[in-house]
């Protein structure tokens, strides 16, 4: 499972911030992980209070936006959505394309008291 180890990773950043910035303890965190990333929401929710506990993250409240997959065709250049990373271009059908969206996996705002 290596939302735990993506869960412990967060909380070092955020461990960092808050003494970087002279603060406390984060109030809230906003993260941002793509659809295509590999992460499952669920699985680091599960994770996250046992490697949020006894840090500057316990008790902070904790909100995620997840974007969608959005790619390009590399031979038609034609924009559509992606549910899976192996997914063809839906005009041409072409399997190459460059990915606009969808594989990010970063931490947005801490809001630090």
């Amino acid at each position: 499972m290596h939302e735990l180890s993506i869960a412990t990773s967060i909380v070092k950043t955020a461990e960092k911030e808050v003494q970087d910035n002279g603060g406390e303890k984060v109030l809230e965190i906003h993260l941002e992980i793509g659809q295509l990333s590999g992460v499952e929401i669920q699985s680091l929710q599960f994770v996250w209070e046992l490697s949020a506990k006894g840090t500057v993250l316990q008790d902070s409240k904790i909100i995620i936006f997840e974007p969608e997959g959005r790619a390009k065709c590399a031979e038609c250049e034609t924009e559509f959505a992606l549910e899976k990373i192996y997914d063809s271009c839906p005009k041409c059908n072409s399997p190459f394309k460059n990915i606009i969206s969808g594989k990010e996996l970063k931490i947005k705002k801490l809001i630090i008291n």
